[in-house]
């Protein structure tokens, strides 16, 4: 259990110095603080034993708070038997108006120790996602402090009730609201580059030509036209993805059979007599 260090004037049987401002009326009130920890637990026996009083600072002379008012608040703490919550303590917080000997509760909380077991950081829904995490059915909203967007073109009324102006826009790829951003761009690029279908992956090197010289290769528009593009052959294991301008595979427009030494063409039938079967009447 954590050690609660006593508060100031307390001395070790848990009572106030004769010369303190608060006396001994809040650090006497051990039980009256159990019972508000027994009360918010729900049973007694979650409740454990005394773990001591720390005076809670006001403030000092000259800071707005009366001198006489230093002092008058205290918090004791309880062991916590809570399942689950091991290393906790319960913290009864105490005041009393300063020349009377009522003591009210403030409030009661349970607060972990030292040793306590705390469960991990909270991190935001959309930094916890992953690729490949999205599935049929869910929704992921772009924030709108997201750097892999920018603001771009969008029309507006005007522009919007004039076709020809509309179908400009959408051929300009003008009439999205926002486009990736540089940051956004590059990030996509070096992310295919490095993938399974960039110009360092095994099947690229073993390719008869690169992609950029391939009859199927759909070059993508923009900034990215000289480095990527999608294949758009059926038999290639890329057809349909993003590929580099330096990736290939078997499957290129220009790739050529090399023949060598013809081969043996067999036009009678022939049997292996090295074993038979003898076959009985």
């Amino acid at each position: 259990m954590p050690a609660v260090p006593a508060a100031a004037g307390i001395g070790d049987n848990g009572r106030v110095h004769p010369d303190s401002a608060d006396g001994d009326v809040l650090p006497a009130a051990v039980d009256l603080a159990r019972a508000a920890a027994e009360e918010t637990a729900g049973d007694p026996t979650l409740v454990g034993e005394h773990l001591g009083a720390t005076a809670e600072p006001l403030g000092a002379p000259g800071e707005g708070v009366p001198a006489g008012a230093l002092g008058q608040v205290l918090t004791h703490s309880f062991a916590s038997r809570q399942p689950g919550y091991v290393g906790w303590y319960w913290a009864v917080t105490l005041a009393r108006v300063p020349g009377t000997d009522e003591v009210t509760v403030d409030e009661v909380v349970l607060l972990p120790g030292d040793a306590a077991l705390l469960a991990p950081a909270w991190v935001p829904w959309h930094e916890r996602l992953r690729p490949g995490d999205l599935s049929v059915g869910d929704v992921l909203p772009a924030t709108e402090d997201d750097p892999r967007l920018v603001p771009a073109y969008t029309a507006d009324d005007d522009a919007a009730a004039d076709p020809e102006a509309q179908a400009l826009a959408t051929e300009l790829g003008l009439g999205r609201e926002r486009v990736m951003s540089a940051e956004g761009r590059a990030a996509a690029a070096a992310r295919w580059l490095a993938g399974d279908h960039g110009p360092r992956s095994a099947m690229a090197r073993q390719a008869p030509g690169p992609c950029g010289t391939c009859g199927f290769f759909l070059p993508l528009a923009g900034s990215l036209r000289g480095l990527l593009g999608a294949c758009g052959n059926e038999y290639s294991p890329a057809d349909g993805r993003v590929v580099a301008v330096d990736y290939g595979c078997g499957a290129h427009s220009q790739a050529t059979l090399a023949t060598g030494e013809p081969a043996e063409v067999v036009t009678s039938a022939r049997y292996d007599t090295a074993d038979f079967d003898v076959l009985s009447d």
